[in-house]
């Protein structure tokens, strides 16, 4: 009898929550990686597909091999491509050992990979695009550990000065007078792995467009693990949920032990309907497939809208958010990637 051919790997999960694609995979203890393409970041990088190396920014919550074990082959990968050197941003606590992992690598290969580290210190910000900016926020977690928050910074009149003609508003500024205020605009958080406490509460965490959170046990007997391993479990996913503003949450390092159908019905039981249409799980492929067709039916670009439309020159152009065909279903191609302002 003829042996089995190996099995596939799985494809990349990918969530569609305009105007952002969420891609990646994230299993507890195996890898985590996600990548939101048009902020140019990949959050972790505990393995490295393909798909994250257009990716301009790597940013590293922790030193665990399942969020950095695809790092140095990032980098590699990047100068091989001819796509620049790897930015790397960690915690500074780490970014000595990380550059130390780093150097290992040229005796090994006999070569040097260009990198840059960027280390933040909690609070530390920096820019990763006109007005965006990288945020760290300290996480509690068994080693030394931050968060991100992605914030859009926007310029603003001060009240008192609006409506103000133009000549006065110039007059003002040459005087020396500060007549705008910055607004921050919290976009993307990103919360691993950590255990409950005073990071998930912070305003520009609850108030997010977006969380990217993990959660790692499900089971109502696993509360001690998850307090051990300083993890969330579900019960504290709750609570949170109760005074997140996010349009949507996405779940990922989720432990292969978990029934997703089961996790699901116990957040709709415990947050009423409302509240749980806006969890997603990265893992849940089926259900995020068909979410996507979904939307391609509400926006009128369904495969088969396409198809008995093309007589009648129906459709409404490209839709921004779909996977592109040639990076197979589920993936993400470097062709697929919005120009870098």
């Amino acid at each position: 009898m003829l042996p089995k051919p190996p099995a596939k790997e799985p494809a990349l999960n990918f969530i569609y929550i305009e105007p952002y694609r969420i891609v990646g995979s994230s299993v507890a203890g195996e890898a985590t990686t996600i990548m939101v393409p048009e902020l140019d970041v990949v959050f972790d990088l505990g393995s490295c597909p393909r798909s994250m190396l257009p990716c301009k920014w790597a940013c590293i919550t922790h030193g665990h091999m399942d969020h950095v074990g695809g790092l140095a082959y990032w980098c590699s990968q990047r100068n091989f491509q001819g796509m620049g050197p790897g930015n790397i941003v960690c915690p500074a606590a780490i970014a000595p050992a990380i550059q130390k992992m780093m150097e290992g690598y040229i005796d090994l290969e006999r070569q040097k990979t260009p990198f840059k580290i960027h280390p933040l210190e909690p609070e530390g910000t920096l820019q990763i695009k006109p007005n965006v900016f990288l945020r760290a926020i300290t996480l509690e977690h068994t080693v030394p550990t931050c968060g991100y928050t992605v914030i859009e910074r926007r310029s603003k009149l001060k009240p008192e000065y609006v409506g103000l003609p133009q000549e006065k508003l110039t007059e003002l500024k040459e005087r020396g007078t500060e007549i705008t205020r910055f607004l921050e605009i919290p976009l993307v958080a990103y919360i691993f792995d950590t255990a409950p406490g005073a990071a998930l509460l912070r305003e520009d965490v609850r108030k997010a467009q977006i969380i990217l959170t993990e959660c790692t046990f499900f089971e109502p007997d696993d509360k001690e693990r998850a307090k051990i391993g300083m993890h969330l479990h579900v019960s504290d996913l709750v609570e949170w949920l109760r005074v997140c503003e996010c349009k949507a949450m996405v779940i990922g390092h989720v432990s292969r032990r978990t029934n997703l159908a089961i996790a699901k019905s116990n957040l709709i039981k415990s947050l009423g309907r409302d509240k749980a249409d806006r969890v997603h799980f990265l893992q849940d492929g089926k259900a995020n497939r068909e979410r996507y067709e979904r939307q391609l039916m509400d926006a009128g670009e369904h495969p088969l809208q396409q198809k008995g439309a093309a007589g009648g020159g129906g459709g409404r152009g490209g839709f921004r958010g779909r996977p592109p065909r040639d990076g197979g279903e589920g993936r993400v191609s470097s062709r697929s990637f919005p120009p870098r302002s």
